[in-house]
């Protein structure tokens, strides 16, 4: 099936075939509330992984389980409204997609497993007690965002020698979020950088903190979650216009005119995620099975973007790049 008719599908369904009517026409079927933190045009790739994953495990839609999607579409309130739909209708597993998804469904629920693909910061955030054994009903896979942070400014640097004042911007609801700014600012001391913090928390303050970025940096370091997700094409634009090389935290805002990214490949997470899903759909306690870190990271380079900016990107950085956009 092709992606965009895959989209269309699960769209559609989620839209004809509401929460309730499904759990209660299913009830046979075991059913994963599908917790999706942003929106299907921005997770679509990573869920498809998802769902083809769970069936080479033979978990089949329809067949063998039920998966309703709902979007929170970067908002908190309406994550914890889904959370707690997903409660009243007693799915068996609820999958969160996020950390702050994570964080409602746990607050909505200490006995339904849940799952979650990617988190910043499991421990610090509360999720989990520690990475080795999660306790309660929580479980899933860590990007390792904050250890990351270090490395990231100083990507940019090999292409932007003269790098020396900075801006990053960051989602300060999110708790992964503000510790991955807290380790990037720490990072920028040792790299004796100027470090702008842009503190956004909605859509809205989007625009005045980039309005106020001109003229003050060389580079932009964004945070990834959903908020910024949803707005990449218009923090692109921005940067584009405003000759501001940015680098983030994964390939799809590179994909959407972003320079660079560089962290866990995502889509490898979701799909591992399944095997925790099949395991606790088998039996297995969450709280047993440890967090898991990801292993492979990617590099991805947008050599249009390059161009346009006015930059040249060193072939020694192309060459450790997974992937180049040309």
């Amino acid at each position: 099936m092709k992606r965009r008719e895959f989209i269309t599908l699960l769209g559609g369904a989620a839209v004809a075939w509401p929460l309730a009517a499904r759990a209660q026409q299913s009830a046979k079927l075991p059913t994963i509330g599908y917790l999706g933190a942003a929106t299907l045009a921005t997770e679509s790739q990573r869920m498809a992984a998802f769902v083809q994953r769970l069936r080479e495990l033979g978990w089949i839609e329809g067949r063998t389980v039920v998966i309703d999607y709902h979007w929170a579409e970067g908002r908190s309130e309406r994550a914890a409204e889904i959370a707690a739909e997903f409660v009243r209708v007693k799915v068996d597993l609820i999958f969160a997609t996020g950390t702050e998804a994570a964080l409602a469904a746990k607050k909505a629920t200490a006995l339904i497993p849940i799952v979650f693909p990617i988190a910043a910061d499991p421990v610090g955030s509360g999720m989990v007690d520690s990475l080795a054994r999660p306790g309660g009903n929580v479980t899933g896979l860590s990007t390792l965002g904050a250890d990351l942070a270090a490395k990231r400014p100083e990507i940019l640097r090999d292409v932007f020698p003269g790098l020396d004042r900075l801006a990053i911007m960051a989602n300060i609801s999110s708790p992964g979020a503000v510790l991955e700014m807290h380790e990037f600012q720490e990072a920028a001391r040792t790299l004796r950088l100027e470090v702008i913090p842009l503190e956004i928390r909605r859509t809205e303050d989007i625009a005045p903190a980039l309005e106020s970025l001109k003229g003050r940096a060389h580079a932009l370091y964004v945070v990834g979650d959903p908020v910024v997700s949803l707005n990449r094409v218009r923090i692109n634009t921005f940067a584009l216009v405003a000759r501001l090389p940015t680098i983030y935290v994964q390939r799809e805002y590179v994909e959407a005119g972003g320079l660079m990214s560089y962290g866990p490949n995502l889509t490898s997470m979701f799909r591992r995620a399944a095997d925790y899903v099949d395991k606790i759909l088998r039996g297995a306690n969450p709280g047993d099975l440890p967090v898991e870190q990801p292993t492979k990271f990617d590099l991805v380079i947008n050599l249009v973007t390059a161009r346009a900016l006015g930059l040249t990107v060193p072939a020694t950085l192309l060459a450790r790049a997974d992937e180049v956009i040309e």
